[in-house]
């Protein structure tokens, strides 16, 4: 009886390993289309994203225009192409500016502790004090509208995630033996921030990371809805959503497939944070 239950277990935990692999490729497979439209959007759009044609305007799909066209005649498949590009280069330097800043931050305040990290600790709980797609949106409207403006405003904001993450697990690793080892026989702070701490915080940093991609997509997708991201006549998919609803119920692809895009990008993600965070 005992060895059936080890060969069914056996056989449960192979079936979930595969079945994680599968998820983990297809979501590999999933970005990395997405990030082929962004980089090859020029030579895979149909027609210019930015050409008016109110002759054709409201066109549903056709051998032509393959996803139809939008209130200017302009090609939305082509718009969409573009769209991926603007949306996953500004997400991405939100992404890598928080990730550093965010890290280099924690590190040094949880390493060096004290005074420094007294003020780190104060500056967190202010920022954190309010919900950040709100004080984002005070920051844009501050600023004025502009894709750059609605990215300098989410940068402002997501730093102070990954700096508590960091933090709190530099308090924790600096007191382990092997850094504590490394101390007394001379090893500087760097090197010991270099090849003790940051190595043990970057997996989390990464899963963290992986996830909040598509959080990052989402929040300027709802900047560019409400007008203070990507500026018309930019293709953007929050901005092309903004463009569309007034249109829902005459041309519902107008929203259906910026959403579906947006949709797609973030449930890979979640699903490659997912695997990964598993193999923690």
């Amino acid at each position: 009886m005992s060895c059936q239950t080890n060969g069914l277990l056996h056989i449960w935990g192979k079936s979930l390993r595969s079945k994680t692999a599968l998820l983990r490729y297809g979501s590999l497979l999933i970005l990395f289309s997405y990030i082929g439209m962004a980089i090859f959007a020029g030579a895979l759009s149909p027609h210019d994203p930015l050409q008016v044609d109110v002759a054709n305007r409201l066109q549903p799909a056709s051998t032509e225009f393959l996803l139809g066209t939008d209130s200017l005649g302009r090609c939305v498949l082509s718009r969409l192409l573009h769209g991926a590009r603007n949306s996953l280069l500004s997400a991405a330097v939100v992404l890598l500016t928080t990730v550093s800043v965010g890290t280099g931050v924690g590190l040094f305040a949880g390493f060096f502790g004290g005074r420094c990290d007294y003020l780190v600790q104060r500056l967190l709980e202010g920022v954190m004090a309010f919900p950040g797609l709100i004080l984002a949106l005070a920051i844009a409207g501050v600023l004025g509208p502009g894709l750059e403006n609605a990215v300098l405003a989410l940068c402002l904001v997501h730093w102070v995630g990954y700096a508590r993450i960091v933090r709190n697990m530099t308090l924790s690793l600096r007191e382990r033996t092997y850094v504590q080892a490394s101390r007394i026989a001379g090893a500087s702070s760097l090197d010991l921030l270099r090849r003790h701490i940051l190595p043990e915080v970057a997996p989390a940093v990464l899963v963290v990371a992986t996830l909040d991609y598509g959080r990052i997509i989402i929040s300027i997708a709802g900047l560019s809805f409400l007008g203070l991201g990507a500026q018309p006549p930019a293709p953007e998919w929050g901005a092309m959503l903004s463009e569309g609803k007034a249109y829902m119920q005459v041309a519902p692809q107008l929203i259906l497939w910026p959403g579906a895009m947006i949709a797609g990008i973030v449930l890979a993600l979640q699903l490659l944070s997912e695997t990964w965070s598993q193999r923690q």
